[in-house]
């Protein structure tokens, strides 16, 4: 070969290797600058997190929550849900925060299709997931607001505490941990989270006025008003969004008013809290 070209291939290779020296050291001096410096307290909070990665705390994951917890002095410590009360004492006291009491929630369904015998409207074949049977009409269901039972929920539980049973959810009291994953996926917004000490509830989201829902379920709640006539407490109120319960204000009350709304409804669809849960409350005190 020729020397020229030999000394010229040299020459260039040891161009290229100082142009890459010189690249890396300006990157290294660059990150050396720019660097952030990791705050041990954000390892910290994560070792005492659940590690549950269920996102019920709003943020991607422990980490995510680990490294807003610390650096955001707006984000409270009590967000860690499956950790409950001992993780937000645990938090506050690393982050120098105050903690607020944490209420335990546990997710109930809020729909009484099986027991209103509501049909089907046409049978679905798309994708198997509730939100695929949602885009086509609404679902299957002749209740427009009806679980469409395809166990996304129970998918996206990340505690196993959510069973199909005759194609609708059933929640194990003593697994859920108030996460919210079941909420947020479920295309009807039919998943609630509620008091773990919630005296009743009401397991219909229909907003249909009382004509319709009586010619699809037979348990429905019809928009009668009975049980906002009563409430001693004014803890019920009925709107476009359906009926509701102010938990906090019906605790509040005490048990002087002896769940009239149960009594009065002609639906039977005020009813009071499962003793399931009842149990599951006594466990998580005792822990």
């Amino acid at each position: 070969m020729d020397p020229v070209l030999i000394r010229l291939a040299l020459l260039g290779l040891a161009v290229l290797v100082c142009i890459g020296l010189l690249f890396g050291i300006g990157l290294a001096l660059a990150a050396q600058k720019f660097a952030v410096k990791a705050n041990p307290k954000v390892e910290e909070v994560l070792e005492v997190l659940a590690g549950a990665q269920c996102g019920g705390c709003g943020y991607a994951g422990c980490e995510g929550y680990a490294e807003a917890v610390v650096n955001d002095p707006k984000v409270p410590p009590n967000l860690c849900f499956p950790g409950k009360a001992a993780v937000a004492e645990a938090v506050a006291e690393i982050t120098g925060k105050k903690t607020s009491v944490v209420e335990n929630m546990v997710a109930a369904v809020r729909c009484s299709r099986l027991d209103g015998e509501v049909r089907q409207k046409y049978l679905y074949l798309g994708h198997n997931t509730c939100t695929g049977a949602n885009l086509a009409f609404g679902g299957p269901q002749k209740c427009a607001y009806a679980c469409i039972g395809l166990g996304e929920c129970a998918a996206a539980c990340p505690f196993d505490a959510i069973t199909m049973q005759q194609q609708f959810p059933v929640i194990d009291p003593e697994k859920c941990v108030g996460c919210g994953s079941c909420v947020r996926v479920c295309p009807k917004k039919v998943i609630e989270l509620m008091p773990i000490k919630a005296r009743i509830w009401v397991p219909c989201s229909t907003r249909d006025p009382g004509k319709i829902v009586k010619t699809v379920c037979k348990a429905g709640c019809i928009s009668c008003k009975m049980c906002v006539k009563v409430c001693p407490a004014q803890a019920v109120s009925l709107d476009d969004k359906g009926v509701s319960i102010d938990h906090a204000r019906c605790l509040a009350y005490g048990p002087e008013c002896k769940e009239v709304c149960v009594e009065k409804c002609p639906r039977n669809i005020f009813r009071l809290f499962h003793p399931g849960v009842k149990k599951a409350e006594q466990t998580q005190e005792a822990a």
